[in-house]
């Protein structure tokens, strides 16, 4: 039985498919949304900005020289029929060259490509577009962290990419279904899971344990508040599945848990921890270590030590029995 794979999710072939739909339908919105346009009141050169850049898919950041003097101007932010508007503030206060500067909350990007315009209207009223390019912030230096994080609520990754025609545009990629952890507590009689499901998944299902290698499953308590979920890893029923030490992952509703929606590079590297030994209701003692892999999945190493804490504690004992 295979267990890596929500049952709702489509054959191979059909996600493939899908893929390749995507990809083809998004490489072609670039093409339109790079494309630059002549007539009235358009530009066909692009302005080159001081700063454009998208924080966690929501803020977007951008300074660019003023084109003209002091005058209305906007950001277009386009698909189709849905538009953007985001009003351009003009600070002459900057330097040598007056800048237009505007910081926005993006809200409702739906899943493509979204065309970027500078819109300007000088005093006599004369109206200019122009597109922009990408920002020039050469190669991206070696860091934790990836340059684009999705969105921490809903889990849509919006990205500043170059079109062909080197406009710079926005490709807003929406998320699959998601169980994304939010913290875990280790305590002294077991761990606690506390998260949440983003992008359609559905609240109220089962939650379980995985055994990597050969896939041995093992039901787990989980509670729900809404989309929220609190999930109590079952140690005693994973420790008890067999003798040795396995590593288990973690399924609420048949969707992986992890940290998913981030843009640390390796989360096991990122926030290590340590192993720590339990003491089971039933009594037994379990070494265990709740960690994040370095894709971000969530994952425990256990070990039932309980025969072997008394085994080592045998000679002391009798030692105190015969003094």
């Amino acid at each position: 039985m295979d267990h890596s794979a929500p049952r709702f999710a489509p054959p191979r072939l059909a996600r493939r498919l899908l893929s390749t739909a995507r990809s083809t339908r998004f490489r072609l919105e670039r093409t339109a949304a790079g494309r630059v346009r002549g007539g009235a009141g358009r530009d066909r050169s692009l302005l080159a900005p001081v700063h454009l850049s998208l924080r966690d898919s929501r803020t977007l950041n951008v300074a660019l020289a003023a084109p003209h003097g002091p005058g209305r101007a906007r950001l277009l932010i386009t698909r189709g029929p849905r538009r953007i508007a985001v009003p351009l503030t003009y600070e002459p206060h900057t330097g040598a060259t007056p800048l237009l500067t505007a910081t926005v909350t993006l809200r409702g990007m739906r899943d493509g490509v979204w065309r970027l315009t500078v819109e300007t209207r000088d005093a006599a009223g004369r109206v200019r577009r122009y597109g922009l390019a990408p920002a020039d912030t050469g190669a991206p230096p070696a860091t934790p962290t990836a340059p684009h994080a999705p969105d921490p609520r809903t889990g849509t990754l919006v990205r500043v990419v170059r079109a062909r025609s080197g406009r710079a545009v926005l490709q807003a990629t929406r998320s699959r279904p998601r169980a994304e952890l939010v913290r875990f507590v280790p305590s002294g009689d077991g761990i606690t899971v506390h998260g949440r499901l983003v992008a359609g998944g559905l609240p109220g299902g089962a939650a379980e344990a995985v055994r990597r290698r050969d896939g041995v499953v093992v039901p787990a308590e989980v509670a729900w508040e809404g989309a929220a979920f609190a999930l109590r890893v079952p140690l005693a029923a994973m420790a008890g599945a067999g003798p040795g030490q396995w590593v288990w992952d973690f399924r609420v509703g048949r969707l992986p848990v992890g940290r998913w929606l981030t843009d640390v590079r390796d989360p096991s590297a990122a926030y290590p921890t340590p192993f720590r030994v339990h003491a089971l209701p039933g009594g037994a003692l379990v070494r265990a270590h709740a960690h994040f892999t370095r894709t971000g999945a969530f994952a425990v190493t256990c070990w039932d030590i309980t025969d072997a804490v008394r085994e080592s504690d045998a000679p002391r004992d009798l030692a105190e029995e015969t003094s």
